[in-house]
């Protein structure tokens, strides 16, 4: 719709300036907003605000000039100035009403775009350590991360999905000893128990696969556990494998995949860690301090100074970061968005600050950063707090198997992003409509009902001639459904450009309970004996329907036929 109306206010401000009445390259962009206030119209522009200087006008007289040069529209029932010059568009009947018809032809494509015309944006997340089994944090991640690519996908852009894989460091190094001592036969609270070592049973099941000489895939080597508890490196590669095989599998319950599974350790026997820090040097950003090496980020924004050598010769994390995202510069991302944990909040500034320091060219908030805080789970009303596998925290396989893999991924994403998240077990199981996915997914198993029941009656139903009788729509239930699904591809476009998922998520809801209501009422029978209406109200139901089932698969989440 906004866009068929930026078409309309193009062709009006291109007949202006053939009249002379306005520069010929007017050069603005032409925005459509919703109007909180249903009196002043269903949509409005600022357009005359824009252009008023530029065409020496007053801008309630360009505004006027705007609206009379408006070619007619059966989308538009009228027009008004209000205020300084905005231009209030109040929506015709039939605008809501060809919401059907479009659905319906449109079916998958509906709502989808070409904002991002085929540019190149790689989304990282999840990005764990692989020192454990996924937490609900993570999961968080994931269902974000995943979200937003189909997201941006339906937008248009060329979508490339990463898993960094923090596989070297100080935290490999304690979980390769923490393998080590089970291997030993030392349990956590022994006095030869490495310092904050690993204590889930997961590394005692780990050991005792290594201790065995199992195989475990990774990419395409085939790492074998010697059995020698003596052989770190052998403990170490083997420990890395077991548990990126364990949160791959994980990942594939939660139906989330990924195009690149970059390993930090490659950037350091590609040469592209120590190279990073050459380049910085020869940059001469860099001094010594303390027999360590520090970047001096604050040239570039951040708070304080920060060490890229520590004096054991070892590199920090922010280090490898730096070389990582500016290996994602050099492979064409143009724009790179990293899903992350508020407690990554941090980075942020010195991961950006390393690469201004590094290389001329990459934007100064290149790349962009979601951050969102971590997840409370609550059965009973209580906070679940631990995983007997894991050892000190829920992990994400817990919960997919505990309420199921679309529950999981609605509740992780349904919230904003810088909103503390509490999962409710009890919630996520009911079936009731205080669960909002149960609530949205019946809507769409109702639509399918309708199918099924107009099949057993013997009545046909065809789009071609249902859509012909769209004007019978007059229900107050029905024009609000109308209005909900002419909002979708709004919607979509929205929670792509301002990252945010969880707007989809809402306007299921929503959507679905409009759905709710108007199957509901008692005036608004959908298969009864008048072929017209019948046919309108299937058509209803179906492009609502078709459309809960295209968000939901943005969000990840299934759409049943039956429940």
């Amino acid at each position: 719709m906004k866009e068929q109306l930026i078409g309309l206010i193009d062709q009006a401000l291109a007949a202006l300036a053939e009249r002379g009445e306005l520069p010929e390259a007017h050069g603005s962009e032409i925005k459509i907003e919703r109007t909180r206030d249903k009196r002043h119209g269903d949509l409005a522009s600022n357009i005359a605000l824009s252009l008023a200087k530029k065409a020496g006008k007053k801008p309630r007289e360009l505004a006027q000039l705007i609206c009379a040069a408006l070619p007619e529209s059966p989308l538009i029932q009228h027009i008004d100035v209000a205020g300084p010059g905005f231009i209030n568009f109040f929506l015709s009947e039939d605008s809501s009403q060809a919401v059907v018809r479009d659905i319906l032809e449109q079916a998958e494509r509906f709502g989808r775009s070409n904002v991002g015309n085929g540019r190149k944006v790689q989304v990282e997340f999840v990005s764990a350590n692989p020192t454990g089994p996924l937490h609900v944090g993570h999961g968080r991640g994931a269902a974000l991360g995943d979200s937003l690519c189909r997201l941006l996908a339906a937008t248009g852009w060329d979508v490339s999905s990463e898993f960094y894989y923090n596989d070297a460091g100080a935290q490999i190094d304690k979980l390769a000893l923490s393998v080590q001592a089970r291997c030993r036969g030392v349990a956590p609270g022994d006095s030869a128990w490495p310092e904050d070592g690993y204590q889930g049973d997961y590394i005692r099941d780990l050991s005792a696969s290594y201790l065995r000489g199992d195989t475990v895939d990774a990419e395409d080597r085939h790492i074998v556990g010697s059995g020698n508890p003596d052989d770190l490196e052998s403990i170490r590669a083997f420990a890395v494998a077991y548990l990126r095989r364990e949160q791959d599998l994980d990942l594939k319950a939660f139906a989330v995949n990924f195009d690149v599974y970059f390993l930090e350790s490659s950037l350091y026997e590609d040469g592209a860690v120590e190279q990073t820090v050459q380049r910085l040097q020869g940059n001469g950003h860099c001094y010594e301090k303390e027999a360590a090496l520090w970047l001096r980020t604050t040239d570039f924004g951040d708070d304080k100074d920060r060490v890229m050598r520590k004096r054991d010769g070892g590199y920090t994390y922010f280090l490898p970061d730096v070389a990582y995202h500016l290996n994602k510069w050099q492979r064409g991302f143009e724009r790179v968005i990293n899903v992350q944990g508020a407690d990554h909040h941090s980075t942020v500034t010195r991961v950006r600050a390393g690469l201004q320091a590094l290389e001329k060219g990459i934007p100064a908030a290149w790349p962009d950063y979601v951050l969102h805080p971590m997840v409370t789970v609550i059965r009973d009303g209580k906070e679940v707090k631990l995983s007997k596998r894991a050892g000190s925290y829920v992990t994400l396989r817990d919960l997919i198997d505990e309420v199921g893999r679309d529950a999981t991924r609605y509740f992780l994403v349904a919230r904003a992003l810088g909103s503390q998240l509490t999962f409710d077990i009890n919630l996520a199981l009911s079936q009731t409509n205080d669960n909002p996915v149960y609530y949205i997914q019946y809507a769409h198993a109702r639509t399918c009902s309708v199918m099924r029941k107009l099949v057993q009656q013997g009545w046909d139903w065809q789009p071609e001639r249902a859509v012909q009788h769209l004007s019978t729509l007059q229900g107050e239930e029905e024009k609000t459904l109308l209005r909900r699904l002419v909002r979708y591809p709004e919607v979509v476009a929205n929670a792509a450009h301002h990252r945010e998922p969880h707007s989809v998520a809402n306007y299921l809801r929503e959507l679905a309970g409009d759905f709710h209501a108007w199957y509901n009422a008692d005036n608004m029978k959908i298969l009864l004996e008048d072929q017209a209406l019948r046919d309108a109200r299937v058509a209803l139901s179906q492009a609502t329907g078709q459309v809960i089932a295209s968000g939901l698969d943005l969000l990840g989440v299934s759409a049943p036929e039956e429940m």
